[in-house]
């Protein structure tokens, strides 16, 4: 299985995150410059990136919502991975160096109240939708992250 980096977001606490333009390093504590308002919430090591896959947040914004490539908060947008398949103790290699820890789904946020209260429902709703609100990772191997490049399951500890 194997996807590609869409886009690297950051921002200076909150939401929306930002698309980074250029090469980017990722460590235990996530993206570098990257800061979290809610600290009890996010960041920390478990929860050092969120990975959203592309292909959700294109249809959110098909069908209206007003989203975009790191609206959702998530600092890692990845197209190709389909998020049915993400599991807590995946690992996943980003380009040549980068490989994340699939820890823990990410759970309802007031911040994205922000988008409409239907928004809550098409992420987590009923039926569930498994992953579409995006999956917190841990760094396990730093490095540069760099748009565009390869993502792929390389074990599955689930």
């Amino acid at each position: 299985m194997t996807g590609v980096l869409k886009q690297i977001n950051r921002s200076n606490g909150g939401m929306p995150k930002r698309a980074v333009s250029q090469p980017v390093m990722v460590d235990v504590e996530g993206v570098e410059g990257d800061r979290h308002l809610n600290p009890r919430y996010h960041g920390g090591q478990k929860k050092a990136v969120l990975m959203i896959a592309a292909e959700i947040v294109d249809d959110l914004a098909a069908r209206g919502f007003p989203v975009y490539y790191g609206a959702l908060g998530e600092n890692l947008t990845v197209f190709g991975l389909d998020p049915l398949g993400w599991r807590s103790g995946q690992r996943y290699r980003i380009g040549e160096d980068v490989v994340i820890e699939l820890t823990t789904l990410r759970t309802p946020c007031g911040s994205l109240d922000v988008y409409g209260p239907e928004i809550k429902d098409e992420l987590y709703g009923s039926p569930p939708k498994w992953a579409h609100g995006g999956f917190y990772a841990r760094v396990i191997h730093p490095g540069l992250l760099v748009e565009g490049a390869p993502v792929s399951l390389e074990s599955d500890q689930a």
